[in-house]
C-alpha cells in the first residue's frame, strides 16, 4: 500500500463560514470514511489524525472536518472562532455533514467515492447515526462513546440562568479557556427534539453498526450504547472495560493506550468487513 497523502479543502459551512476539511488517501481507495468529532473536539484533536492515518493506510479514503460551530479557527488548533462556537446548533452540525457528503458525491474533494461509511465520536456519533438513519447509501457505521440523546450539555437547573444571561459558560478543560454557548443550541434542541432523537433514529439505521463505548465513560453513560444497540437492526456492541470517554487518549497526542488500540483495531476491521459499494 502506498503512503497516504493529505490534502486540505475549504467548503462553506452551514453558518456561512469556512468548513475546513482534510482528505487522506493512498491511490484508489476501497471506500471512504467520513469522521465526525464531538463537542469541544475538532478534526486534529488527539486520536482523530491517528485513526484517519490508520484507516488511510488500510486502503480507505478518509475525510475529516471541523463542524462550522467547533470554534476552532484558521490555525486548526485553538478556539479562535468563539462566536461560531457560541452559535453552534445540532441542526447545523447535520447540515455540515450533508455539505461534506454532497461535496464528496459531486467530486469537489478531488474524487468520487465508491462507498461511504461514517465514524463519529460522542456528539459526532449521534450526528453520524442521525445521518445514517436518513441515508441508505451509508454502508457502514462506527460510533465511539456516542450519545443516545442530545441535550446533556446542560442541566435543567441551568436553563433559567442561561436564558436570562443569554449564554452558558463552557470550559475547555485542557486550557481553562471559557467559551460562550448562546441560546441557539438550546432553542434548536427544543424546536427539533423529534428530528434530533438519536435513540428513535437508531431503528432506521440500515448500515452494519459497531457501537463502541468505555465502561467508565465519565461524559456519556455506557447505558447509551445498550439503548442504541437494542434499537438498531444490525449492530454489534464493544464495551471496553474501564475505559473513559476518550479511551485514555489526551490532546495533544502523546501516545496510544491499550484501550484505544483495541478500539482502533476493531474500527479498521469493521470498515474492512462492511464498507462496500451498493451499486
Amino acid at each position: 500500500m502506498a503512503t497516504p497523502t493529505k490534502r486540505s479543502a475549504r467548503l462553506t459551512g452551514a453558518d456561512g463560514g469556512p468548513l475546513r476539511v482534510d482528505v487522506r488517501r493512498a491511490g484508489d481507495a476501497a471506500g471512504t470514511v467520513v469522521v465526525c468529532h464531538g463537542f469541544k473536539g475538532f478534526k486534529d484533536w488527539g486520536f482523530f489524525p491517528v485513526i484517519a492515518e490508520r484507516l488511510a493506510r488500510a486502503g480507505f479514503a478518509v475525510v475529516s472536518f471541523n463542524f462550522s460551530g467547533s470554534g476552532v479557527g484558521a490555525d486548526e488548533q485553538t478556539f479562535g472562532e468563539r462566536e461560531r462556537f457560541g452559535r453552534a446548533t445540532y441542526t447545523n452540525h447535520l447540515k455540515d455533514l450533508d455539505i461534506v457528503l454532497d461535496a464528496l458525491a459531486d467530486g469537489r474533494l478531488a474524487f468520487r467515492p465508491t462507498a461511504v461509511g461514517l465514524l463519529g465520536h460522542s456528539m459526532g456519533g449521534g450526528i453520524a447515526a442521525l445521518r445514517a438513519a436518513a441515508d441508505p447509501t451509508i454502508t457502514a457505521l462506527v460510533t465511539w462513546a456516542a450519545t443516545a440523546r442530545f441535550g446533556r450539555l446542560w442541566r435543567r437547573d441551568q436553563i433559567a440562568d442561561w436564558r436570562r444571561t443569554g449564554k452558558l459558560d463552557v470550559t475547555n478543560q485542557r486550557t481553562g479557556e471559557v467559551l460562550p454557548l448562546y441560546v441557539d443550541m438550546l432553542d434548536d434542541w427544543e424546536r427539533h427534539q423529534s428530528a434530533l432523537d438519536v435513540t428513535q433514529a437508531a431503528a432506521r439505521v440500515r448500515a452494519p453498526w459497531l457501537v463502541v463505548h468505555g465502561s467508565g465513560d465519565e461524559s456519556v453513560p455506557v447505558q447509551d450504547a445498550g439503548e442504541l444497540c437494542a434499537r438498531a437492526r444490525d449492530a454489534h456492541i464493544l464495551v471496553v472495560e474501564g475505559a473513559g470517554h476518550t479511551f485514555g487518549v489526551a490532546h495533544p497526542w502523546s501516545g496510544s493506550t491499550p484501550a484505544f488500540d483495541r478500539v482502533a483495531d476493531a474500527t479498521v476491521e469493521w470498515f474492512a468487513r462492511h464498507l462496500h459499494s451498493t451499486s
